[in-house]
């Protein structure tokens, strides 16, 4: 199974191309002369495609983060994969950003992670469980309950402490197409159930 998977809600745009669960190729795209990253979402893709000789006929399957993120970032990835998947007539598949982080942790570690949702909240992770928008403090109390491993942003670190993902080394791609290729074996997965993950509405203005 050919799988091309790829995250415009971070921070970095990652673009991965899988055979099954073995990785052939793996991009990072950061954001570039005042544009944003998801601006060159369909160049890369063409770039990864031309490097292995494929082309999008190629392809068995789409994965892609589905938030929560970027709000121009949600809706970049998620609209290429569905108009890919659909003229494709193959599977496309959803993972959200907080479980993809999830995986920088230790696997025997209680993992939980926080991003920025503005408001004095946070897009909250634990359990293996989206919790929503949580507000600050009750993450904080949460967190106190037990030993967790937090992976969270830089800005919510300078109080929440953990393990900022925006500081490591972190290829997130890869294991955005590990957990699809699970996904992907579980489920039907068709492209018409995927769907933008919007936790809280966007900022007006």
């Amino acid at each position: 199974m050919k799988i091309l998977v790829f995250d415009t809600c971070l921070d970095k745009m990652y673009i991965a191309l899988a055979q099954d669960n073995k990785i052939l190729t793996s991009k990072i795209v950061t954001n570039k002369d005042n544009k944003y990253h998801s601006a060159f979402l369909i160049s890369t893709i063409k770039e990864v495609l031309k490097k292995n000789n494929l082309s999008p006929q190629d392809l068995d399957a789409i994965g892609t983060d589905i938030g929560p993120g970027s709000f121009t970032g949600i809706r970049a990835c998620t609209t290429v994969a569905r108009v890919m998947a659909q003229q494709l007539n193959i599977k496309a598949v959803g993972v959200s950003s907080l479980e993809i982080l999830s995986h920088i942790a230790p696997k025997d570690q209680n993992v939980a992670v926080a991003l920025d949702a503005r408001k004095n909240a946070a897009y909250f992770y634990t359990n293996r469980e989206i919790k929503g928008a949580v507000q600050l403090e009750e993450v904080e109390q949460i967190l106190q309950t037990g030993e967790f491993c937090l992976i969270t942003d830089d800005k919510l670190q300078t109080r929440l402490v953990g393990t900022s993902y925006q500081q490591g080394n972190y290829n997130l791609g890869e294991i955005l197409a590990q957990l699809a290729y699970e996904k992907l074996k579980a489920n039907e997965c068709k492209w018409q159930e995927l769907k933008p993950l919007y936790i809280q509405p966007p900022p007006m203005g």
